[in-house]
């Protein structure tokens, strides 16, 4: 029978899940800013205190911190800045999530076929997917986007194709460093399809590595994205969109606008350094090695 005394030392549940998130060292800021897009997003309409995209001429670059109304000032044209960061966090969305869905379908299947075939199969995969990242990723997306024209299709298109190479270069890696292990071997020799030894023994094997890359990944997304609206050639004039606000700003940065380009300039900045930090935690975590050490 236990003791008062080792009753009393043993930790609640709550202490021990505590101690056991403590011990994770969790990049707490980049969770807190990517929550906190993540809440904008979803409930853009309920947060917004107006009509991102409703014009009001008579109330034309108002500063910010003047009124409670318009918090964040106003633009150009009326609208609202603090509604437009809110839905333009919506509009990242719409972009970066079925994006990378596909890059990732894409880049991970090209990835794991070349790697595990080998032989001609892998030298024309990866020949295609040079060819890819032998560009940079803006040119890339300049061209299809001038082909295609602007909007929010032309963009999705973009950014898929300018960014599943990286995803099936590093897979086709992880997979080359596993399809020779015994485990393997002896699924291949017991008779397994390669489709299921694809799908049972190597893809388990990637996914932390895919985990990584994803999260480093979007930060270069929605930074391409922005750019490409900077441009003028992403997202349409006029949407609720941070690259959008940031281009249709410039005009008024050495005159009486200085706030219409800086905010959402800074809104990029953090949400892609917390992708970024995000991606090196998981890289640490994942790693036994760098984690024994940290």
């Amino acid at each position: 029978m236990a003791t008062a005394d080792t009753v009393l030392a043993q930790p609640s549940g709550a202490a021990s899940t505590w101690k056991k998130i403590q011990e994770l060292r969790l990049p707490w800021i980049p969770i807190v800013i990517l929550s906190g897009i993540l809440i904008l997003a979803i409930f853009a309409p309920l947060l917004a205190p107006a009509d991102p995209k409703k014009n009001d001429i008579t109330n034309r670059l108002k500063p910010p911190f003047q009124t409670s109304e318009n918090i964040l000032g106003t633009d150009g044209l009326g609208k609202d800045v603090l509604s437009r960061l809110i839905f333009g966090a919506r509009t990242i969305m719409k972009v970066t999530v079925p994006s990378m869905i596909v890059a990732i379908l894409v880049g991970t299947t090209v990835g794991l076929v070349a790697g595990y075939a080998g032989k001609w199969v892998d030298s024309v995969l990866m020949r295609i997917t040079d060819a890819v990242m032998g560009f940079p990723s803006i040119l890339v997306a300049l061209l299809i986007v001038s082909l295609v024209g602007t909007g929010l299709m032309p963009v999705l298109v973009a950014v898929t194709a300018t960014t599943w190479a990286r995803f099936a270069r590093m897979i086709r890696g992880e997979v080359l460093s596993n399809r020779d292990r015994d485990f393997v071997v002896l699924a291949r020799i017991s008779g397994v399809s390669p489709i299921m030894i694809i799908w049972r023994h190597l893809f388990p094997n990637v996914v932390n590595t895919l985990m990584v890359i994803t999260s480093i990944t979007v930060g270069q997304v929605i930074l391409l994205v922005a750019s490409l609206s900077f441009l003028g050639l992403g997202l349409k004039p006029g949407e609720a969109a941070w690259g959008v606000m940031v281009a249709e700003g410039r005009d008024y940065i050495n005159g009486n606008g200085w706030w219409l380009s800086l905010f959402p300039g800074l809104i990029i900045t953090g949400v892609v350094m917390a992708f970024n930090l995000l991606g090196d935690w998981l890289r640490d975590y994942l790693d036994p090695k760098l984690r024994r050490a940290r």
